[in-house]
């Protein structure tokens, strides 16, 4: 069988979109996917409305270490081509009050099927139900060889399967031992957005409840970052938007590193500051406003519960400190089911700048969440997927 001109091992968004521009360009292609069908984890991004990039697209929103790396891709593939990409598919993009750009549609399904759609145009030959077992370097070809016994040449490979959040719906980090069997090393994948894990008696009073609320992460006494969203309080701990928006470096510090002494501090009433709050205790202290009314208004009733000694026997001070700097101590982090994204993978370093080929094995290429990457929340990592895939395809 006369071999390929690139096998790209992994069919979700990178590999996709690295399989469209390799053929756009006269390769011949085989695009090998794990699962029964293309971007089962795509269908799933965004809630199910698939947040495809966001207005703001630079290099900032991105692991230190990876920084260089993207701001080099998005040279060649940024925010204008990505949507001119789109566009040319027939996918039309609008964007929300936060820059965050979805299809129109509002449904992953339109992006998922657009990219399919270009596939078929392409006559892009897809292996589905095709899980890799090895892939060997012989002569001036590689040959893989799947879990079926059949085997498959290429003169080129792209490792484009994903990190290792949601293997249930192919994302199990299969693709990382492939790399290093050529001289890769590996940063050690950690689950990324994810919520956190506390035990706390009020994520067990509280649980299901959510509130808006500003949320800062501290390591060992250290103030990492601070956002404002969402705070739900589970029956294990900690969720909501708020909360994981600064998770990764939490669970690279847990999960990696092994640290201990890990809070997150929650500002409960981010509308007003603590003197304002202070005043406004004291105010209804002086209405003789019953103490198991005093935070109507300001928090959900519920709050009485997780609150009701110190609202007891406190004054209006130190109430208002509690509520403005209330601390959260982590015991870890959920797993690979619930991580929205992998932090951790293949080294930057470890590929060229301007084509992402491996500095280690020539004919190799990478792109997606298997490089140690590490985009924000927000349509970063999708953002990174389109760029990587692209720039890898046009590379071949």
């Amino acid at each position: 069988m006369k071999p390929y001109d690139v096998i790209v091992v992994g069919g979700g968004a990178a590999g996709m979109t690295a399989a469209i521009f390799a053929k756009r360009r006269g390769a011949s292609v085989l695009l090998c996917e794990k699962m029964t069908k293309l971007g089962k984890k795509l269908l799933i991004s965004g809630a199910g409305r698939c947040n495809l990039l966001n207005e703001k697209l630079d290099a900032s929103f991105y692991g230190a270490s990876a920084r260089e790396l993207v701001a080099r891709i998005f040279e060649q593939f940024g925010k204008t081509a990505i949507l001119d990409f789109f566009s040319e598919l027939g996918l039309p993009v609008c964007s929300d009050e936060t820059g965050r750009m979805f299809p129109v549609t509002n449904q992953a399904a339109s992006v998922l099927r657009v990219l399919e759609m270009e596939l078929e145009r392409l006559e892009i030959s897809s292996a589905l139900n095709c899980a890799i077992k090895n892939i060997e370097k012989t002569g001036m070809h590689f040959s893989l060889k799947t879990e079926k016994g059949q085997i498959f040449h290429a003169k080129s490979i792209m490792l484009c399967g994903g990190g290792k959040s949601y293997p249930a719906l192919g994302s199990d980090g299969n693709c990382y031992a492939f790399a290093e069997q050529f001289g890769h090393t590996l940063v050690e994948p950690v689950p990324g957005t994810v919520s956190l894990a506390a035990k706390n008696s009020w994520c067990h009073l509280l649980q299901g409840q959510k509130i808006r609320a500003t949320v800062t992460s501290r390591i060992q006494g250290k103030d990492i970052r601070t956002v404002s969203g969402e705070l739900l309080f589970t029956k294990y701990g900690l969720s909501g938007t708020a909360i994981l928006d600064v998770s990764d470096e939490i669970s690279i510090a847990i999960n990696r590193e092994h640290l201990q002494d890990i809070y997150v501090i929650t500002d409960l009433i981010p509308f007003m500051g603590e003197v304002a709050l202070v005043e406004e205790l004291s105010r209804r202290f002086e209405k003789g406003i019953a103490r198991s009314h005093l935070l109507e208004g300001l928090l959900p009733s519920r709050f009485f519960l997780p609150l009701k000694e110190i609202l007891q026997k406190a004054d209006a001070s130190t109430i208002a400190h509690l509520l403005k700097h209330k601390e959260f101590k982590l015991q870890g982090t959920r797993g690979w089911n619930e991580a929205e994204f992998t932090a951790g993978g293949i080294p930057a370093v470890e590929v060229k700048p301007d084509t992402l080929e491996s500095k280690r094995q020539r004919g190799l290429f990478f792109a997606g969440e298997i490089l140690d990457v590490q985009g924000r929340r927000g349509g970063y990592n999708l953002a990174w997927a389109w760029a990587s895939g692209a720039v890898a395809g046009n590379s071949i």
